[in-house]
């Protein structure tokens, strides 16, 4: 990976999420926050591309409203000076953006995702980027998903969610790292 053609995209990491948290919803990865932190950092101390995506939902009464709480950066993970943010409005960062036609100006290849939710946003992002030719990387702790009940009232665990979403990624729209090798190929 040509660390000049690399951007770290950091998805969606937002107080929505806290506020679930906070309700003690269960989900993965509880280490993901810490993985996104440490990508940040590493990716900053090597002056590597980093792209924030916001979402500023446009559905009534999303928590994720423009001038809500729930909408608000987490702190951790706030954009520093030069870093380039975008506003999506649905779940791929690609919709109604520039994204991609400035990740091609910019001569970007190799793009690492991390954020929320594993298989929302995180989710739709890698496979419109896979899509688009982009090298893709998902970072598998670096990510996390909340349980689901799916449209036969079946009830699905957090653990399953994100492990299904992994599965559903790998080989197919990209190539699925732990933060450690990420961090690895960094080196």
């Amino acid at each position: 990976m040509d660390l000049s053609k690399t951007a770290l995209l950091v998805i969606d990491v937002q107080m929505a999420f806290v506020h679930r948290d906070e309700k003690n919803e269960p989900r993965s990865a509880p280490e993901a926050e810490g993985n996104i932190a440490r990508l940040l950092s590493v990716f900053r101390q090597n002056a590597i591309n980093i792209i924030h995506i916001h979402h500023h939902s446009r559905v009534e009464g999303s928590p994720f409203t423009a001038g809500l709480p729930g909408a608000a950066v987490q702190e951790f993970v706030a954009p520093a000076e030069g870093e380039a943010v975008y506003i999506k409005h649905v779940n791929s960062s690609f919709i109604d953006t520039t994204l991609e036609k400035d990740l091609r100006s910019h001569g970007i290849e190799h793009l690492v995702l991390c954020g929320a939710t594993a298989n929302h946003c995180v989710e739709t992002t890698t496979r419109m980027a896979g899509n688009l030719g982009f090298d893709t990387y998902y970072v598998s702790d670096g990510v996390w998903a909340y349980g689901m009940i799916g449209p036969d009232g079946k009830s699905h665990n957090p653990e399953d969610v994100h492990s299904m979403t992994l599965s559903n990624m790998q080989g197919e729209f990209a190539t699925v790292v732990t933060t450690q090798e990420i961090l690895a190929q960094m080196r």
